[in-house]
């Protein structure tokens, strides 16, 4: 059982309270992770401009579900990965690639295949990428600046993975039907 409060815009630090304010707009609930991440402001202010970021990145809603989806599913963070399932949905991507990523089976195309396999070397690599990794996720058509953006999208997901690990972070109801475990 978690020792960690799920804070509600009453209970959050005063610091954080903007930050929920915006997220229960954004949303129309306070998501689990948001709640946890409360108590520590400058953790959920930083992870929601990161998110921004990516979101607004140079990759497509496929591309991005790709990048997220393979770290999460490394990372068996059983919030992230039905919440990126339901958000994929939202975005609406091919639920064969979401069902791809989530059962760690081949993507729907070469190049979301390279993507996938490039974000799980850095994710298991530490960022750590030999001569062939990289020069496949260039021959694929990817850039230079979408290989720095994968750093981006990992540095996302390792607040959000790790900060639900400790927390054990329950899934919010919106997600329960995208349940998933390892």
């Amino acid at each position: 059982m978690s020792q960690f409060k799920t804070h509600t815009l009453e209970s959050a630090p005063q610091a954080s309270k903007a930050l929920v304010e915006g997220s229960i707009k954004a949303n129309g609930f306070l998501p689990g992770l948001h709640a946890v991440m409360a108590e520590a402001p400058g953790l959920f202010e930083g992870y929601q401009v990161l998110h921004k970021l990516f979101s607004e990145s140079s990759f497509n809603a496929e591309e991005l579900t790709v990048v997220w989806q393979t770290i999460n599913v490394e990372h068996e963070c059983g919030y992230c990965v039905p919440a990126h399932t339901g958000i994929a949905n939202m975005m609406n991507v091919d639920p064969l690639l979401t069902e791809a990523l989530r059962s760690s089976t081949a993507m729907p195309s070469t190049k979301l295949q390279v993507l996938h396999d490039t974000t799980l070397a850095m994710t298991r690599g530490r960022g750590n990428l030999s001569d062939a990794q990289t020069s496949a996720f260039f021959e694929a058509g990817y850039t230079q600046q979408q290989m720095l953006e994968i750093v981006l999208g990992l540095a996302q997901k390792v607040m959000s993975n790790y900060t639900n690990h400790i927390a054990r972070t329950p899934v919010d109801s919106v997600f329960e039907k995208f349940a998933w475990s390892k």
